[in-house]
C-alpha cells in the first residue's frame, strides 16, 4: 500500500478531506467543500480497495476518484447554489430599492412610519415617510425614493394611476358597442 509519512495514502486523503469539509463549515463560501468531498470519498474508496489493489494501481485509482468525484461535487455545488440563488445573495445598493413594494406595518406620514418590503432579505423592515398625507397600516405601498436606504419615501398603491389604468377603466365602464367616448368619460368621472 502507498504510504505518506508513515500513514497509508487512503487514510491521509480521508483525514485531509474531513479537515477541508470542516474548514468549509467554518468559512462558508470558500469552496473547500468540493475538494474536501473529493478527497473524503477517495480516502473511503482507497480504504475499501487497498487490500485488493497494488500500490501504483491504487494511487492511479485514487487520483481518478478525486477527479471524478471532484467534478461531480463542483457541478452539484454550482447547480444547488447553496449560498445564494444565482447572485441574489449579494449586497445591493439603495438604488435597487426604488420601485419595490411592501406593506405598511406602522402608519406612514410625511414625518415617519415603518414598512416591510416584499422579499426584503434579512431585515425587511424600513423606516418610511410619505410624500403627502398618511398611509394606514396594512396598505400596500411602493418605494418612490430610496433616500440612501435609511428612510424610504413611499406612496400607496391605491393612489397610483397611470394613463394605461385610466384607459382600462374606461373600457370597463362602456356598456356596449354604442357607447360614445363622451358617455364613457362622463361615467368615469362619477
Amino acid at each position: 500500500m502507498v504510504e505518506i509519512l508513515g500513514a497509508s495514502l487512503p487514510l491521509v486523503l480521508l483525514v485531509v478531506g474531513v479537515l477541508l469539509t470542516i474548514a468549509e463549515a467554518l468559512a462558508p463560501g470558500a469552496h473547500l467543500i468540493v475538494l474536501g468531498v473529493a478527497l473524503l470519498v477517495a480516502g473511503l474508496v482507497g480504504l475499501a480497495l487497498g487490500p485488493f489493489i497494488a500500490g501504483g494501481a491504487l494511487a492511479i485509482a485514487l487520483a481518478l476518484t478525486v477527479l471524478l468525484v471532484g467534478g461531480v461535487a463542483l457541478f452539484a455545488y454550482r447547480e444547488l447554489d447553496i449560498y445564494g440563488g444565482k447572485g441574489t445573495g449579494r449586497t445591493s445598493d439603495s438604488a435597487s430599492l426604488k420601485g419595490r413594494t411592501g406593506r405598511v406595518t406602522e402608519r406612514v406620514s410625511p414625518t415617519g412610519g415603518q414598512i416591510k418590503l416584499t422579499g426584503g432579505g434579512f431585515n425587511p423592515y424600513y423606516t418610511a415617510r410619505s410624500m403627502e398625507g398618511e398611509i394606514e397600516a396594512g396598505e400596500e405601498v411602493f418605494v418612490i425614493d430610496p433616500g440612501g436606504g435609511n428612510v424610504l419615501t413611499v406612496e400607496s398603491m391605491g393612489v397610483v394611476e397611470d394613463e394605461i389604468d385610466r384607459e382600462l377603466d374606461l373600457g370597463r365602464v362602456a356598456d356596449g358597442p354604442g357607447t360614445t367616448e363622451g358617455e364613457r368619460e362622463a361615467e368615469y368621472e362619477r
